[in-house]
This record gives C-alpha cells, sequence and structure tokens, in this order.
C-alpha cells in the first residue's frame, strides 16, 4: 500500500505531470456516465494535470489559435498516454485502473463526458471551479488540462480546498462569447458552445476550443473562503 499516494504522485512527476490528486469518489460515481457496475467498483480517482505552455497561450488574442489548436491536441495526447502508462502501474501491483480520456465528448450541445474532469480535480484539492467555468488551481489559473484514472488503490483522499477567485474578473472581461458571469453557476453554456461553433465554421481551428479565458486566468488573486460563523 501507498502511504498517502506519495509513490504513486513520485511516478507520475517523473511521468511529466504537474498536478496530482486523489478523490473520494463514493459519494459522485453514480453521476458518470460508466455503467453502473463498473463505475461500483472503484472508490477513488486520480486527478492528474499538466501544464500548458506560457509561449502558446499568449499567442491568443481574442480566438483561438492554430498554434492552440495544435498545442491542444498533443496536450490531450500526452495526458491519455500518462494515464495509461500510470494505470498500467497501479494494475501491475495488483489494482484496478481505469483511465478516462482527457477530451471525449459524448454529447458535444450538452457538453457532457463520461465524468467531470474538473469536479474530480475539485474533489482531490487541485482547486475550485471559477467564474470561467474550468478548474482554477492556486498556482497555475486555469493554464492546464486534466485527465482521470478510476482505481480501487487504498489511497488516501484530499479534500477541496475553500478557495475563490476573489475580486478578479479578467475571464469576464476578455470572454468573446459573453458567456462569463459574476458567479460560476450562472455561466451561459449555450452562449460559449455557440461562439466555439463559430470559430469552427470559420475554420479558425477545426475543434469546438476557444482558449481566451484560460489564458486570461492566473489564479494569483485568489482567496481563501471564510467560514461563516
Amino acid at each position: 500500500m501507498f502511504d498517502n499516494g506519495l509513490e504513486l504522485k513520485q511516478f507520475t512527476e517523473e511521468q511529466g505531470f504537474s498536478l496530482f490528486g486523489v478523490a473520494d469518489i463514493t459519494e459522485v460515481r453514480k453521476k458518470f456516465l460508466i455503467e453502473e457496475k463498473t463505475a461500483k467498483q472503484f472508490d477513488r480517482a486520480v486527478s492528474l494535470g499538466k501544464k500548458l505552455l506560457d509561449s502558446v497561450l499568449d499567442d491568443i488574442k481574442d480566438q483561438p489559435t492554430p498554434l492552440y489548436f495544435h498545442h491542444y491536441r498533443q496536450v490531450n495526447f500526452f495526458l491519455d498516454r500518462g494515464a495509461f502508462i500510470v494505470s498500467s502501474y497501479i494494475q501491475e501491483r495488483g489494482y484496478k485502473a481505469l483511465p478516462i480520456a482527457a477530451s471525449q465528448i459524448l454529447d458535444w450541445e450538452k457538453q457532457t463526458a463520461h465524468l467531470s474532469h474538473k469536479e474530480v480535480g475539485r474533489l482531490s484539492g487541485l482547486g475550485w471551479i471559477g467564474r470561467n467555468n474550468l478548474l482554477v488551481n492556486p498556482g497555475l489559473g486555469s493554464r492546464f488540462r486534466l485527465v482521470t484514472i478510476l482505481t480501487d488503490m487504498p489511497l488516501e483522499a484530499d479534500v477541496p480546498i475553500k478557495m475563490e477567485c476573489g475580486e478578479c474578473r479578467d475571464c469576464i472581461d476578455v470572454c468573446p462569447a459573453g458567456a462569463i458571469k459574476e458567479k460560476p453557476e450562472n455561466f451561459d453554456h449555450i452562449a460559449c458552445f455557440e461562439k466555439l461553433k463559430e470559430f469552427r465554421r470559420r475554420h479558425i481551428v477545426n475543434q469546438y476550443i476557444c482558449g481566451v479565458c484560460v489564458k486570461a486566468c492566473s489564479g494569483k488573486t485568489a482567496v481563501i473562503i471564510q467560514e461563516a460563523g
């Protein structure tokens, strides 16, 4: 058994991952779009993140770029390959592991996948859901992408961090769709997707991606949520 996941975390760092966290998924796995009998095999999820290249993001202004499109695809490839390697590492130690693809969308209109990587990341203590509807890490902002591995390895679960965006509204100011609102729960998914379709229709990129709010989010002005009472 790994001591608090430290051995596993070290292995993921050796593979080039930037973020590592463990979530207790016993209360949320019923929401996964995975066969119930499959999901019930796992009570932990390992959330892994890879930092995006600043130089690629800096090239973005008010729309995605071909450079960002290529980078996005390469990072997804890295995440999926890395998740496979880490899952094999777990299996070789006698436990089950199921890697969930970094960017396999089941329904683009509803923007649903097998599970929410950002929600697993939040439960893993890697960040909070920001105004931009993305996971925000206090060190990386939203400048990273995630992948998830479900497992029955007896790992100690991390806890969500109690932070929020504070006074920062950089993502609201730059959103080309006007989809980002004051509160994360009011994020306009339809407006966002319509803008993504526009970018694709104009042949700017050949996938439903943007990157503008990703570039804008540094996470540096985050504040700790004060407990009532």
